[in-house]
């Protein structure tokens, strides 16, 4: 396996973290009026966040690699389920909280603990790489690949959730919408993206 095939790779499996992320800045937007690249804008959660997709996305090849064929066989048949029932979890939650919302100032720190939070990250990070186990498989023909394909993955998933971030943050700034409830649209359109792959694919 060369290095352009585990860019490519690399690249496929960061789509969903850049899609989430891109989430995240858009609703940061709503939340944030101030500048940017200020510290209002929670980019020291937004790293954490990069640095938590990466990590799961580098890590989950790196478990199915050592866990070999025979776990994965079994895995991947609940793996799809798993993902769809986590970003379902937390897209459906978004949803309903946008809807049921009464209209009224929340305050600075009510707002970042909605938006982040150490739990919501974790279970985000899982969701969005669990699909990322079975790549691990490709690796054992070529074991002398297998940290260097790790590190392009989780690098790649680190740099896509941080450019999300600020996608999402500018085209929130732009267009003015439920931005609570566009988030959790796209998280569950994110779990059900895996499930028919997983199921179907």
């Amino acid at each position: 396996m060369d290095l352009l095939s585990i860019i490519f790779i690399g690249i496929g499996l960061a789509m969903d973290c850049f899609a989430v992320s891109t989430t995240k800045g858009i609703c940061a937007s709503g939340q944030r009026p101030a500048g940017l690249f200020s510290r209002e804008h929670l980019w020291g959660w937004a790293v954490l966040m990069a640095f938590f997709f990466g990590a799961f996305q580098g890590g989950m090849p790196l478990i199915g690699y050592f866990a070999g064929t025979f776990f994965m066989s079994f895995f991947s048949r609940f793996a799809p389920w798993i993902a769809l029932a986590l970003l379902g979890f937390i897209g459906g939650k978004m949803i309903w909280e946008s809807l049921h919302e009464e209209e009224e100032e929340e305050s600075s720190s009510s707002d970042r603990k909605q938006l982040f939070s150490l739990g919501n990250l974790l279970v985000l990070a899982v969701a969005t790489s669990i699909d990322a186990l079975a790549t691990g498989v490709i690796f054992i023909p070529c074991p002398d690949r297998l940290w260097i394909g790790v590190g392009i993955i989780a690098f790649t998933s680190f740099l896509f959730s941080l450019v999300g971030y600020g996608i999402g943050l500018i085209f929130g700034k732009r267009f003015h919408f439920n931005v609570e409830l566009l988030g959790g649209i796209i998280l569950v359109l994110i779990g059900l993206k895996i499930w028919i792959e997983g199921i179907f694919f």
